[in-house]
């Protein structure tokens, strides 16, 4: 009876709920809309919110959608770069610039990149204009007309943003930043209430400076801030940027990424402000401790945080650890991502102090020093969720390894294991090893797997075997092959792939690369380039693609998932 009830209007609020559940599900949202009426009035909005984020979409036609609301004197101006107004819909079912809660300057100008180039496709008289229009070098002008055009419909429709990205790292994205802050700073109402603000500026602009000033001006209502510079930005900026974080009520989250740009009246910020019984999560990216000497008295005032990340940075020196080390407080750092090496006695302190918060870890040893490495991390980190293992160099190393991951193996979401390339023997060796005894030591589920190995068949095949109760919703496989490719051994591994993963249903998402090494120029053959395949492992679920693509990108990931 209450199914009935929902499936025919009568219970909005719980129809509601049931829909908002299904909030970045878009294949199932876009079947709710074919319910009736209400579930469509209630799925359109969650479906419309960030339209521009969905980079691997082949319809950008929706963009016409939003400039069905020009008005006359907008529609002129399309007219002279040889847009009709026969190409806009006549009407539209809901006003959707209205549903959009998410504004990133760089994701917008891609899509409308994709939207040009659908339409130079089409065969219409109408498109067929734009194409004399765009032959005639008026490309990159009509580009920038059409984001200040959904810039100005977005503004007007005076939605309720949540989140604002503006992201600038070419000439052409300093284009569009410019529109940005002149429709922006002439109407404040429109940043006044959002939760997220991102500002990424790698080429320095002469506008920045006043855009940081116009937000903290007007809006103190951000949870969650992220901060990425370059070297050569003026220090004068880094301490307007501190303003931010001192006009805000309820910051939650900052992530900071200077590029070794001084981060002095960032951090005090922190220790003045509000943020010192509202922030949660601090994430350091690419930032240079060198000469900071003020982190204990600034972790020592913040009373609710919960976790730290420090994700590639520099000068995590002695100065640093021993800063770490006198905070009365618990250091709860939760990911540790480095790629230099960092001394075994101060990392021995570090793991000592924080070992037992760490969830996400790659450290790069000092040379000879990763068995009694990876021993540390056996004994003082226990819930290790992202691990990333590589560079094995002898067979203790690789034992070690294997022990460390049945020890996490509780706690254990997220493995790479990736071997750059050494001498062919040691490599086959190694991966052998590896094939041999990781199987059994999984997890029943994991979101994600990465083997980057020299790969048999015979070592393969006793790892799926030993695997074959763990499901793994992304997989994805590296197959480093030496010699030149032969096409009777291509993809050698494929057929035990589909025996053991495929007809089993043991993953959702799959990469597959063959990576011919000692061949000059080095081919690769990417499993997503053979259509055939991809449409066999669809039909059991098994959505293929791009390797690259599915590889994790872990500054986005550890945003993501705090």
């Amino acid at each position: 009876m209450a199914c009935t009830k929902i499936f025919s209007g009568d219970l909005p609020e719980i129809t509601n709920e049931i829909i908002q559940y299904f909030r970045n599900d878009f294949s199932t949202l876009h079947s709710c809309i074919l319910v009736n009426r209400l579930w469509c009035r209630l799925t359109i909005p969650l479906l419309w919110e960030n339209p521009f984020s969905l980079q691997n979409s082949k319809n950008y036609r929706y963009i016409e959608l939003y400039l069905y609301n020009l008005n006359d004197d907008d529609k002129t101006q399309l007219n002279e770069y040889g847009i009709n107004n026969n190409l806009l819909p006549s009407n539209t079912l809901f006003n959707y610039p209205s549903f959009i809660q998410h504004l990133d300057t760089r994701k917008i100008s891609d899509s409308i990149e994709r939207w040009a180039a659908a339409v130079r496709k089409s065969s219409t008289i109408q498109d067929q204009l734009f194409i004399y229009s765009v032959q005639k070098n008026l490309y990159l002008k009509y580009k920038k007309l059409i984001y200040k055009l959904l810039l100005q419909i977005i503004i007007e429709n005076e939605v309720n943003m949540h989140t604002i990205n503006v992201k600038v790292f070419t000439d052409e994205d300093r284009e569009y930043f410019n529109v940005t802050f002149a429709l922006v700073s002439q109407n404040p109402n429109f940043v006044c209430n959002i939760k997220n603000l991102a500002l990424h500026i790698v080429p320095t602009t002469e506008n920045i400076t006043t855009f940081i000033q116009f937000f903290y001006s007007n809006c103190n209502s951000i949870s969650s801030l992220n901060l990425l510079f370059p070297s050569n930005c003026h220090s004068k900026t880094e301490k307007h940027l501190s303003l931010i974080v001192d006009s805000q009520q309820n910051l939650k989250k900052i992530s900071l990424c200077f590029i070794k740009l001084p981060l002095y009246h960032s951090l005090l910020s922190l220790k003045n402000s509000n943020c010192t019984n509202t922030l949660r999560t601090i994430i350091f990216y690419f930032i240079d401790f060198k000469n900071i000497k003020i982190l204990n008295e600034v972790f020592e005032q913040l009373n609710v945080l919960e976790s730290i990340h420090i994700l590639y940075c520099y000068s995590l020196d002695s100065n640093f650890i021993q800063q770490v080390i006198n905070i009365t407080k618990p250091f709860k750092l939760k990911s540790l991502i480095i790629d230099k090496p960092l001394l075994f006695d101060l990392l021995q302190l570090l793991l000592q102090k924080s070992g037992n918060y760490l969830e996400n870890l790659r450290i790069e040893p000092e040379d000879g020093s990763k068995q009694q490495l990876l021993s540390l991390i056996i004994k003082y980190c226990k819930k290790i969720k992202f691990l990333r293992l590589y560079d094995f160099d002898n067979q203790e190393g690789i034992n070690l390894a294997i022990h460390l991951i049945e020890h996490i193996k509780n706690h254990l979401n997220y493995l790479t294991i990736d071997f750059v390339l050494f001498y062919e023997t040691e490599i086959n060796l190694f991966s052998s090893m590896v094939l041999q005894n990781l199987g059994q030591m999984l997890p029943t589920k994991l979101e994600y797997l990465s083997l980057s190995l020299e790969i048999n068949t015979s070592d393969f095949e006793i790892f799926l075997k030993n695997s074959q109760n763990t499901f793994i919703k992304t997989l994805l496989i590296k197959n480093i092959r030496y010699g030149k490719r032969n096409e009777e051994e291509k993809m050698n591994i494929l057929p035990f792939i589909k025996e053991y993963i495929m007809k089993k249903k043991r993953t959702e998402y799959f990469g597959f690369l063959e990576y011919f090494f000692a061949q000059i120029p080095t081919n690769v053959d990417d499993l997503y380039s053979l259509n055939n395949e991809v449409k066999e492992f669809k039909l059991y679920n098994i959505t293929i693609q791009y390797y690259n693509t599915l590889i994790i990108d872990i500054y986005k990931f550890i945003n993501e998932m705090y």
